[in-house]
């Protein structure tokens, strides 16, 4: 098998044909530590490379596991794997190495997956755009000056461009969605309390961060889901599984569907016209399967992101770099050990009280019983992923009188003086992602799908949201509009 042919696969093909002995693991996994030298020095997709240790996972593969013997890669945020680096994206976790494996792990090893390394990330995933000062940005195969989305943009960029079919991805406010958009591939964001995040985590960011993946089929994302989900003890999160397998779900058609789509944008912004004809010829091509698709006024607030949100995730942004400090047992230096961008949202988070947060938190309940409202007359939502195709690497960093102000705050360590003004601080990276983070808040599955590009050539995909707990609804729209109208064929050519 060459290139040309391995990339004609998805995750499962691979794996039928070493389950029918056409080709041995040894064989795919040459293929895809090849693929990674040739393209890697382009994109940036890998911050870790464990080749010799995937050589050795291929001795204790289990034949009749789903993927067994698929070449794999891990975002380097989470999934904790026994005596391998977790950086976090950042230089202050650089030497942080993992006791033992996470249940997602163990879920990974059990399904086949050979660890090739870790994929690049935003500092602490803090990011819709993967430009870590620690490692540098990760870029997009379809034009290497374009950002790959985030926080999943290794893991994105990297599927993209073919090194491997399936990797997986994670997601607080888009991470999973966004790089899928930007690399024109599949992601869904699960319903949370589908995969556990246990025993090292117990919630991310107060609930919002889920686990997942990104690949270039709806069934690798089935099967992926199908063997990892489930829940550890003392998960503070469990939702009930889906009486049959997801795999097995989406060989049926869903039923027709009633489907609300706006091209409104939450914040009063712009939606870039290639965006906006995503979701019209995304509506066009729905109603074409029989679904009724209505414009409609969305139940989105501004307030629900640049306040409700945003500031939870401080909040939560000030006690992980707590831990940092906590693990390097000395204060935090800026610039050596987190980004100036990470301290002073540090610097922010600290200055919310405890009843402040209790407030906000509980006005994602009050979204989600608005959301829940909303579902009962629609069963989706259809909207865009991002408000712009994939733009230029360093387009959303700060400016440099931005930078300035930064460095100034940073110096006298008093977040109180940009707390006024924090609204408009967010206005940049809301104005890029103004749907996604409800899901996060509510709980929802939603899902990026692959159905446009524009002139220039560039993915743009568009999201589909669902009632909490519907995943397997979601997935089979997902195959049924991946078998109308085909992507698995639209590849970069880096």
């Amino acid at each position: 098998m060459n290139f040309s042919e391995y990339r004609q696969y998805d995750a499962l093909g691979l794996s039928q044909l070493i389950k029918a002995k056409k080709i041995k693991p040894e064989e795919l996994l040459d293929l895809a530590i090849e693929r990674a030298e040739q393209v890697n020095p382009k994109i940036n997709a890998l911050t870790q490379k464990w080749y010799d240790y995937s050589r050795e996972m291929i001795s204790r593969l289990s034949p009749n596991a789903p993927f067994a013997g698929i070449p794999f890669l891990i975002k380097d945020l989470s999934y904790h794997i026994q005596g391998r680096r977790l950086t976090k994206g950042s230089a202050g976790w650089q030497d942080y190495t993992s006791e033992k494996d996470s249940y997602l792990t163990e879920q990974l090893r059990k399904a086949g997956f050979l660890f090739m390394g870790r994929t690049n990330t935003p500092e602490l995933g803090l990011a819709p755009f993967t430009e870590p000062e620690f490692y540098g940005p990760a870029r997009n195969p379809w034009n290497i000056n374009k950002t790959a989305g985030g926080s999943s943009g290794g893991s994105g960029a990297a599927v993209a461009a073919g090194i491997v079919p399936i990797a997986t991805a994670s997601d607080g406010g888009g991470s999973i969605r966004v790089p899928a958009s930007c690399n024109g591939l599949f992601g869904l964001k699960p319903s949370r309390g589908m995969l556990s995040l246990g025993p090292q985590t117990g919630e991310g960011w107060s609930g919002a961060v889920v686990e997942g993946c990104v690949s270039r089929s709806v069934r690798d994302t089935a099967a992926f889901l199908d063997a990892c989900m489930g829940s550890f003890p003392g998960d503070p999160y469990i939702i009930q599984p889906p009486k049959e397998r997801l795999l097995s779900q989406i060989q049926i058609a869903p039923r027709p569907l009633k489907i609300a789509y706006s091209t409104q944008h939450t914040l009063g912004g712009q939606i870039d016209q290639e965006c906006v004809q995503a979701v019209h010829d995304a509506a066009k091509k729905l109603e074409a399967l029989g679904h009724q698709v209505e414009e409609v006024n969305l139940p989105f607030q501004k307030e629900d992101l640049t306040k409700t949100f945003l500031y939870i995730v401080l909040t939560e942004t000030a006690a992980t770099v707590h831990e940092l400090q906590e693990f390097l047992g000395r204060k935090i230096k800026v610039g050596k050990d987190v980004e100036a961008n990470t301290y002073i949202q540090y610097l922010l988070g600290k200055t919310f009280s405890g009843m402040e947060y209790a407030v906000y938190k509980r006005r994602w309940n009050e979204i989600s019983r608005r959301i829940a409202d909303f579902h009962q007359n629609y069963d989706l939502t259809l909207t865009s992923v991002v408000a712009l195709p994939p733009f230029d690497i360093g387009a959303l960093q700060p400016s440099a009188s931005e930078k300035r102000l930064v460095d100034f705050i940073n110096t006298i360590k008093m977040g109180s003086l940009v707390r006024a003004n924090i609204e408009q601080l967010a206005d940049k990276i809301f104005q890029y992602i103004p749907y996604t983070a409800f899901a996060n808040m509510t709980g929802q599955p939603a899902m990026s799908v692959p159905l446009h590009q524009t002139a220039d050539g560039l993915p743009v995909g568009v999201m589909l949201t669902a009632a909490m707990g519907q995943d397997g609804l979601l997935l089979q729209l997902a195959r049924q509009l991946e078998e109308a109208y085909p992507w698995f064929d639209k590849v970069p050519e880096v």
